[in-house]
This record gives C-alpha cells, sequence and structure tokens, in this order.
C-alpha cells in the first residue's frame, strides 16, 4: 500500500482541518432538541457527521436556573445518537457557575462530548483554570475551544493557541465591539462592517493567525442577520478566502447548509487537486507538471488540504483518492 498523504507532507497533518466546518450554537431546550435532531438527518444525507452541535449554558440559561439549565444539557448530551458531535459552551471561568457546570458536564457526560468551549478567555491563565477544572471533573481528555472576545484576549491569541489543550479558538465579534466604550461603532457588528472596520479585521486576522502558527482551527464568528443567507454565505465565503478561517458559528439552522457551501472547495478546485495529487503518487511525490506549471511537495500539501476539506464538506471524491479516508 503507498503511504498515506499524511505521512509524507510534512505539515498537512495540521489540526487547521481537524474540525467540522459549522459549530452550531442552541441554548433553548425545544432548539437543541430540534439541532440534535437537524444533525443526524444530515449525518444521514451525508454519511458523514456534517456539524457541530454545542449546546449553551453560558446565553442559554436564565439567570437564577443555571444548575437546572446545566443539568437539561447534560442529559440531552448522555442521550445524543452514537456518532453525535455534541459540545457545550458553559460560563467564563470567573463566574460564579463556572465549577458546577464543568464538574456535572464534563464530569458525568464528558465522554460524549467533542470538547467543552469556554468564553470569555484572557489569557492562559484562564485555559489553565479551564484544564484544572476539567481535571478534577475526570474529563482531562476533553478538548478545549475558547472564545476570544476583548482587545486583551486579541493581544494573549498566539500564546492562548499554543496551550496544548486547546484545539480551536473562535473569534467573538459583539463583545469584542463592546469591549471598545463606545469607540468602535455598532456598524462594525454588521455584515459588511466586520468586514471592513480596520480594528475588527485587525482581531479577525490576529486569532486567525495565532491558530495556524500552532494548528490549531480558528473559528470565525456569528452573522446575526440570521434571515439574510445571501450576506451569510458572503461573510462565510470571504472568513474562509480572505481571512483563513476553516470553520464558522452558526445560531440558526438555516444557515448550516450556507455555511457548508461557502466553506467547501469548488467542483474545479477539486478536480485540480486530485489531478495534482494523482500525479504526485505516481512520481513517488517527485515534482511534476500539470498545465504548465510545477508543482513539488510544498504546492502537493495545499492540494492535498483542498481534497481533505473536499472530504469534510461531503463531496463524493474519485476512487483514486477515496481509499485515504476511513468509512
Amino acid at each position: 500500500m503507498k503511504p498515506h498523504p499524511r505521512d509524507i507532507l510534512v505539515g498537512a497533518q495540521a489540526g487547521t482541518f481537524a474540525l467540522p466546518v459549522c459549530d452550531h450554537y442552541s441554548g433553548v431546550e425545544a432548539r437543541m432538541r430540534k439541532s440534535l435532531q437537524l444533525q443526524a438527518e444530515l449525518a444521514s444525507e451525508f454519511g458523514a457527521c456534517m456539524f457541530d452541535v454545542t449546546l449553551d449554558c453560558e446565553d442559554g440559561a436564565p439567570v437564577g436556573g443555571e444548575a437546572e439549565h446545566a443539568a437539561l444539557v447534560t442529559e440531552l448530551a448522555l442521550g445524543a445518537q452514537a456518532g453525535a458531535r455534541v459540545a457545550v459552551r458553559v460560563h467564563p471561568v470567573d463566574h460564579p457557575h463556572f465549577d458546577a457546570d464543568v464538574y456535572l458536564i464534563a464530569g458525568r457526560a464528558g465522554a460524549r462530548l467533542c470538547h467543552l468551549m469556554v468564553p470569555k478567555v484572557e489569557s492562559v491563565a484562564d485555559v489553565r483554570r479551564a484544564a484544572a477544572a476539567l481535571d478534577a471533573a475526570g474529563a482531562g481528555a476533553l478538548p478545549l475551544h475558547v472564545l476570544v472576545e476583548s482587545p486583551a484576549a486579541v493581544h494573549h491569541a498566539f500564546d492562548i493557541a499554543a496551550h496544548p489543550r486547546v484545539a480551536s479558538l473562535s473569534f467573538g465579534l459583539m463583545d469584542f465591539v463592546s469591549a471598545h466604550g463606545g469607540a468602535i461603532p455598532a456598524s462594525a457588528m454588521s455584515v459588511a462592517g466586520q468586514f471592513s472596520h480596520p480594528q475588527v479585521l485587525r482581531a479577525k486576522l490576529e486569532v486567525a493567525a495565532a491558530c495556524h502558527a500552532h494548528g490549531k482551527v480558528p473559528s470565525h464568528n456569528v452573522v446575526t442577520e440570521f434571515r439574510d443567507l445571501a450576506a451569510l454565505e458572503q461573510a462565510a465565503r470571504r472568513a474562509a478566502t480572505e481571512l483563513g478561517y476553516t470553520r464558522m458559528w452558526s445560531i440558526h439552522p438555516d444557515q448550516i447548509r450556507p455555511i457548508l457551501k461557502a466553506f467547501s472547495p469548488t467542483g474545479a478546485d477539486i478536480d485540480t487537486a486530485v489531478r495534482i495529487i494523482e500525479a504526485a503518487v505516481a512520481a513517488d511525490w517527485a515534482p511534476v507538471q500539470h498545465q504548465g506549471r510545477l508543482h513539488d511537495r510544498a504546492s502537493y500539501r495545499h492540494y492535498w488540504q483542498v481534497i481533505e476539506r473536499a472530504h469534510q464538506t461531503g463531496h463524493a471524491l474519485p476512487e483514486t483518492v477515496r481509499g485515504w479516508f476511513p468509512a
């Protein structure tokens, strides 16, 4: 058997493509149940789990009902079908209910979760605090995802991404804008404004760069204009092609398919990638030419990642490359 491309192409095994491209958030019981049902339906349609469902305690739990909400999301996670990818967003590490969230949810359902999302992480010290809480709950193997939502957090993004327990950084647009005390206008939270305001754009680029520097997954913020699916898809495509994000949040079921489409390579991109990788394999990974251009292992890494993304977003692949992906 020929060696796997990940074993040949140094760097191609980085974690950037290790997660589904869509992370769907819900915190109300009926919507959480609907999200899990939709995840199962799309998994049946595509033959694989196409998006994560993150059950939300931070914004989903009513004030005074935090413990009851944590118990609810724990039961929902435990009751999810086999193969489901279910995560939970807990309260921030300085919130009075953080430890109780982690102890109950990760302590009881940690084996059924794909990760734990911690919001409002400001520094590596917050990551250590979250990791220690997971360890105390007996869920030390559970990956951490963190939300970067302030100027200080953006400043520390590279250090946060370097922590071995962190698998992904998400950018929190609305909290980031709010953290500036009115110095950034509300228009910067819109679909258009978030890609044009210099401070927001700089922060997004810093988060993505920090992730790529350490092989972690950069996850783009929500689009609140959830009924404007054309604008959502445009924002998702810009996040993927201009800013280097490989994952994005959804806050409404209708946003999931446009995000999958926007983060998916085109048919022409896939065809080119397959042809170049086929030629590389035939040449035992020596340099080849394709349509008048020279390719070697540096460009092979890119085209292999196109194939990985195609597989990740549900594209049917030719037999020549399909065998590299488990059924």
